[in-house]
């Protein structure tokens, strides 16, 4: 049973629904993993009103960083997102990128450990020029190669280009 997909692209490119509709495709009940921080009342807002828009078939789980600690044996789990998920370890560690990788690299092999159907979604960001900001540089690269290690790990890898699918893997 066990399956791990990547569903990757640019902002609004139409991931979370993919990934979404795909998890429903394959599970009457699939669990929804966020991995967002909660930073302001709006961003709580716009949370719960997600949670309400994906409706009671759906678990609810959130946690930030240690994906790990989660029991998702025999279900299908979305991950949304990634790049939330590095942000947070990049943010513990004041943009260290090598601290970061190797904890999200750690908690990734251990989470992928169970026997289920992983849904990963992420954002493609370096496909626009280099910032002339060293954070956002360090911040692409910790990215870009989270997503590389995750791909390799992966059995699909779908890319999101204006909301149509592009099977890449």
């Amino acid at each position: 049973m066990k399956k791990i997909i990547l569903v990757t692209g640019g902002q609004r490119s139409g991931k979370s629904s993919y990934a979404q509709n795909l998890a429903l495709s394959l599970s009457e009940n699939p669990v929804y993993l966020a991995t967002s921080a909660i930073w302001d009342d709006e961003h709580r807002e716009r949370i719960e009103r997600h949670k309400r828009d994906r409706g009671p078939e759906w678990t609810n789980i959130e946690e930030e960083k240690e994906l790990q600690n989660i029991n998702v044996t025999g279900r299908v789990v979305v991950i949304d997102c990634v790049t939330l998920w590095c942000t947070n370890f990049f943010t513990e560690t004041n943009g260290d990128v090598e601290q970061s990788l190797s904890s999200v690299k750690k908690n990734f092999e251990a989470f992928i450990n169970q026997e289920a159907v992983f849904i990963f979604v992420t954002n493609e960001i370096g496909l626009g020029g280099t910032s002339p900001n060293d954070l956002q540089r360090r911040f692409t690269d910790l990215i870009g190669w989270t997503n590389q290690f995750i791909a390799k790990h992966c059995d699909e890898v779908v890319m999101l280009v204006s909301g149509i699918p592009l099977m890449v893997k």
